[in-house]
């Protein structure tokens, strides 16, 4: 394509894993050229873009930072917007800030065998007019890091007389900046993570917190600090104390994962245990904290310093167990005929899958649909070639996986450097896919079923919720192997790259990234 803007890789998102991709490419690729691009106008995706009251890390911060940048800060669940600064930073410290492109949405990628790379479709989202500026560039390869869920709007069911309700609904994931609660009857409708985060910080200003839930969740208390890191920080040298530090929650959070799968009793016993440790005798766990579902069949719900069981046995929040029948103007009416009085009604009520950020994939003229295609060591998708994405663990911190394929990416290409490859695409195995490559209950994958790729039945193309054994698949296993194929076609690169390439004078080993497994 004479004339258009080309270059080596493009990373799709600027949030958690495309800042952390990015930061591993230019390290360890130093002669090659990456570009960002960003649909919003800022960086850092989801911490970024949540800003409701108490938001926070899910996981434990010595696992969700980068393994190449370790946190290094006693707080093992972190604010958001101390993550949105950790991040940034690390954008900064390794030149990845000068790679971003904002407000540009990719909306379709195709593939163009005969010239061996992507052709990217971009509107630019600045809101500078009212029809949306177009472009187009080429790159060799596509680093999908877009995360897994729609951006534009959370799941939001339709409720009977929501229009009559006069005081204000909103949605976690739209949280207007000027919502005061101060001194308000607030409903919270759903149990998840971001619902058991929401009632303790609303309910330290508000007047009372009403969790309104179908059904309950199982959720375990948690330190926020963690006197072992602040030991181990104070006293040994940095990287040793954050790797032993992840490296002690990432088995300990594997063995409560494999705990629950083979001894699901002992550990609702464990968590009826802690969540004693702070609710008075005659609290009703039955049916408030009395899950139908095992442990970890949907994920595990945590309360930093068991701030959520403090706020119900304080009386400043209560649970009840119900559904919703209708809206009234003066809050809502439940199935069983109760009434519940709000000023604010916040609809925690899950999220909407987007896989890809919702791009277009094209293959040769083929479009890609996303359901009929099996994944390739959960990084990569069967018939497609020269594209990798992150899906990160359900079972344990998102980045642990991002960090591993970012450093699969980096030695998948230089293998295909040095044995002169082009393409590599993976291939599906006879048998086709067999589950959803997000094997859960919750609610938010099963309404997406259709739209999530496969996984097959063995490696390499059954994913592993098990990071030590991803860790030595990403870094040490084969890069050829009966599930990929290489090839060799010539490329005719056109236009004048404009993104940032890292110092040809700083070799990869010397890079503050290149340490572990900087070889093939």
């Amino acid at each position: 394509m004479e004339g258009v803007e080309h270059h080596d890789i493009v990373v799709i998102g600027a949030g958690l894993s495309g800042i952390g991709a990015a930061c591993q490419l230019l390290s360890r690729l130093p002669d090659r050229e990456v570009l960002v691009l960003e649909s919003r106008a800022r960086s850092g995706g989801t911490w970024d873009l949540f800003r409701y009251p108490g938001v926070r890390s899910d996981s434990d911060m010595f696992t969700l930072g980068y393994g190449f940048e370790p946190w290094r800060d006693p707080a093992s669940i972190a604010a958001g917007d101390r993550i949105l600064d950790y991040i940034r930073r690390t954008a900064a410290k390794y030149g990845v800030d000068r790679c971003i492109r904002y407000d540009r949405r990719v909306v379709r990628a195709e593939w163009v065998g005969a010239d061996a790379h992507w052709v990217l479709t971009i509107d630019h989202t600045d809101g500078s007019g009212d029809t949306p500026v177009r472009s187009t560039l080429t790159c060799d390869f596509l680093y999908g890091c877009t995360g897994y869920y729609d951006y534009s709007a959370g799941y939001t069911p339709e409720f009977e007389g929501m229009g009559d309700f006069e005081g204000v609904i909103v949605h976690p994931q739209a949280w207007p900046a000027d919502l005061d609660h101060s001194g308000k009857r607030v409903v919270v409708v759903g149990s998840g993570a971001t619902a058991v985060t929401l009632v303790p910080a609303l309910a330290a200003d508000a007047a009372h917190v009403t969790m309104l839930q179908r059904t309950p969740t199982h959720v375990l208390p948690l330190p926020s600090e963690d006197p072992i890191a602040d030991a181990a920080l104070s006293h040994l040298p940095p990287r040793l104390a954050s790797g032993l530090l992840k490296w002690r929650n990432v088995l300990v959070s594997q063995w409560l994962f494999m705990a629950s799968r083979r001894w699901p009793a002992r550990v609702r016993k464990y968590i009826r245990a802690e969540q004693e440790k702070i609710l008075p005798p005659d609290f009703p766990y039955d049916p408030h904290l009395t899950p139908e579902y095992e442990p970890w069949d949907q994920r595990l719900c945590l309360a930093a310093d068991g701030d959520f069981f403090h706020s119900l046995a304080a009386g400043d929040a209560d649970i009840v167990t119900d559904t919703i029948d209708a809206f009234t103007p003066d809050g809502v009416r439940l199935a069983s005929g109760r009434a519940i009085d709000a000023d604010i009604v916040v609809l925690a009520t899950g999220l909407t899958l987007l896989p890809i950020g919702g791009i277009e994939l094209v293959v040769d003229g083929r479009p890609i649909r996303m359901h009929d295609e099996v994944t390739y060591k959960g990084a990569m998708l069967s018939g497609v070639p020269n594209f990798i994405f992150t899906v990160g663990y359900t079972n344990a911190s998102w980045t642990l996986k991002a960090d591993l394929i970012a450093q699969y990416a980096c030695r998948l290409l230089r293998y295909m450097d040095r044995h002169g490859y082009t393409t590599v695409m993976p291939v599906a195995p006879p048998e086709g896919g067999a589950t959803p490559i997000i094997d859960l209950q919750a609610g938010y994958v099963l309404r997406s079923l259709d739209l999530l790729p496969r996984q097959g039945a063995a490696p390499p193309w059954r994913l592993r919720q098990n990071y030590p054994l991803d860790l030595l698949m990403f870094r040490f296993g084969r890069l050829a192997d009966k599930g990929v194929r290489f090839g060799r076609q010539p490329r005719t690169k056109s236009g004048s790259p404009t993104s940032v390439k890292s110092s040809a004078s700083r070799s990869p080993r010397s890079s503050p990234v290149a340490g572990a497994n900087a070889s093939s």
